[in-house]
């Protein structure tokens, strides 16, 4: 069964509930007969990729909602091959190539130029085909400095039958050369106002009862992401019961990994020892054998930290985050050891802070 959050996805630009600017500039980009390169930009659950998709059905028709799964293999090496898993139609092509690591220069160029020596059809068999594919690139911003140089000279030399679209949360982390070439479009993100409107259109649209203070509360704390309020809304709604009208005074339901982390951030702020840091060790794995990203972790972890330390001590926290962060983005193949790394970090200072307020 699908989530709300998928299954009440709009699917045409009409459908858009808010940043009607944005949706009125897009409809002009759909009916333009030469398509740019874009570049979409924003936080996470603005709904930069609901709108790629609804442009792509407002460009080629319903065609591109019939996507299938494919895999392909690169040959990175001579003694190396890479797979990753895209979904594609008969008119677009979507994929991550951070996915492969190292290896995304080699995905990005195969990729492109396959995509750009295949024949675009018409939806209709009428003359209106455009005379090219769509390449859907999402988190653009983790691309290596080699993919996205890379990606750059594959943009202008196959740009007649071949356009793309990249997705990002953060523009500074795409080189000046791809975003001059590209259409840059920022999608902010939601007021606490749209997101309540939203949360209760998509409740209405379940046969869900929700109070407006439920559904403010909800808002307020999504951190402005769409998707996480809708997540902690049906959440909500299956803990409560399926009969059960979420009212003022229900509890809201936080994600299982926020809540772990929050066991993680009490128990180091508690006890500074060895096994402290062993059974921490075992506990970062365990999220991140869920899929959930370390920069997300070390992220959560330190916003839970600051909020039981005293002020004397939060500045050195935040400046050892920042270290191990960038030591994450930098040198990080091992996520594991950073994260480690600054919780270990963490109950030395602590400690150190502790043993000097009572000495």
């Amino acid at each position: 069964m699908p989530l709300w959050c998928d299954k009440q996805r709009p699917r045409t630009l009409a459908e858009l509930d808010f940043h009607p600017a944005l949706t009125e500039r897009l409809e002009k980009i759909a009916l333009s007969p030469d398509l740019p390169h874009l570049l979409f930009y924003g936080p996470p659950g603005a709904g930069k990729k609901t709108r790629i998709m609804c442009l792509l059905r407002a460009i080629f028709g319903p065609g591109v909602e019939k996507v299938r799964v494919e895999r392909k293999s690169f040959k990175a090496t001579s003694a190396k091959t890479v797979e990753i898993t895209a979904l594609g139609s008969n008119y677009h092509l979507e994929m991550n190539p951070s996915d492969v690591g190292l290896y995304d220069r080699v995905v990005v160029q195969e990729i492109i130029k396959e995509i750009a020596a295949a024949q675009t059809l018409s939806a209709a068999g009428s003359d209106d085909a455009r005379p090219f594919k769509i390449v859907v690139l999402t988190e653009a911003d983790q691309l290596s400095k080699q993919a996205q140089q890379g990606l750059r000279r594959t943009m202008e030399k196959y740009a007649a039958t071949c356009r793309i679209i990249l997705c990002c949360e953060s523009l500074s982390k795409v080189i000046e050369p791809i975003r001059s070439r590209c259409l840059a479009i920022r999608v902010p993100a939601p007021t606490l106002q749209e997101i309540s409107d939203s949360v209760n259109k998509v409740a209405r649209s379940e046969g869900v009862t929700i109070s407006p203070v439920f559904a403010s509360n909800v808002a307020q704390h999504s951190r402005r992401n769409l998707r996480r309020a809708l997540l902690m809304t049906e959440a909500s709604r299956v803990q409560a019961g399926p009969n059960s009208k979420l009212e003022d005074a229900t509890a809201i339901q936080l994600p299982d990994w926020e809540r772990y982390i929050s066991i993680i951030a009490r128990e180091i702020a508690t006890s500074q020892t060895p096994q402290v840091l062993l059974d921490t060790r075992q506990k970062l794995y365990e999220l991140l054998a869920n899929c959930i990203p370390p920069e997300i972790i070390l992220k959560t972890l330190v916003a839970e930290l600051t909020r039981k330390l005293d002020d004397d001590i939060k500045f050195q926290v935040i400046h050892w985050a920042a270290f191990y962060q960038a030591r994450l983005v930098s040198q990080g193949q091992k996520a594991i050891y950073h994260l480690e790394a600054f919780v270990a970090k963490f109950l030395a200072i602590y400690k150190e802070y502790l043993v000097s307020m009572f000495s």
